[in-house]
C-alpha cells in the first residue's frame, strides 16, 4: 500500500495541465493557456492557467503558445471560450469550472472529488484536488465541459 501522498499544489497544477494537453482523444478540445511556469501558491489561489475550449476541429497543431490571448471572466478568446480557471494553493488545487456547472458537479461528486457550487452570475461550480490521483479523477468533469456548448 502507497502511503506517500502527492499534496503539493505546484506539482497538481503541473500534473493536471499535463493531463489535459496529452489526452488529445477525449480532450481535443479542450487546452491550456495562459501558463505561469512560477507561479506562488497563495491561501486564496493563484491563477496558474486557464483552460479553454477552442472547439470541434480546432487547430491546435501549428500553435504556438505566443498566440494565446489573456481572457478576461467573461470574454471570448481567439483560441476559444474560456471553460474553467485553475488556481494554486499550497496543498491543493482549485478549478473553478465557468460552464456546464450541474453537470460537472455530477461528475466530480460521483468521481469521489470534493464539489462545491459558487453562488455567481453565471454560476460556476468549484472542484478541489487535494491529492496527485485526483488528477484522474478529474477526467469525468472535463468531458463533461467539452461535451457541452457554451452557456
Amino acid at each position: 500500500m502507497v502511503e506517500d501522498r502527492l499534496t503539493d499544489g505546484v506539482r497538481i497544477a503541473q500534473l493536471f495541465a499535463s493531463e489535459v494537453t496529452g489526452d488529445r482523444g477525449r480532450l481535443r478540445d479542450i487546452d491550456v493557456t495562459d501558463a505561469d511556469p512560477d507561479v506562488e501558491p497563495t491561501a486564496d489561489g493563484a491563477l496558474a492557467f486557464r483552460l479553454v475550449d477552442v472547439g470541434a476541429g480546432g487547430e491546435r497543431e501549428g500553435r504556438d503558445d505566443d498566440d494565446a490571448e489573456v481572457i478576461d471572466d467573461d470574454v471570448e478568446a481567439s483560441e476559444g471560450t474560456a471553460v474553467a480557471d485553475v488556481f494554486v494553493q499550497p496543498e491543493r488545487v482549485r478549478i473553478e469550472f465557468r460552464r456546464a456547472p450541474e453537470a460537472v458537479a455530477d461528475a466530480a461528486g460521483e468521481a469521489g472529488l470534493r464539489v462545491r457550487p459558487k453562488a455567481v452570475r453565471p454560476p460556476r461550480t468549484l472542484v478541489f484536488l487535494e491529492d496527485g490521483a485526483d488528477v484522474k479523477r478529474v477526467s469525468s468533469a472535463l468531458e463533461a465541459v467539452a461535451g457541452s456548448g457554451p452557456e
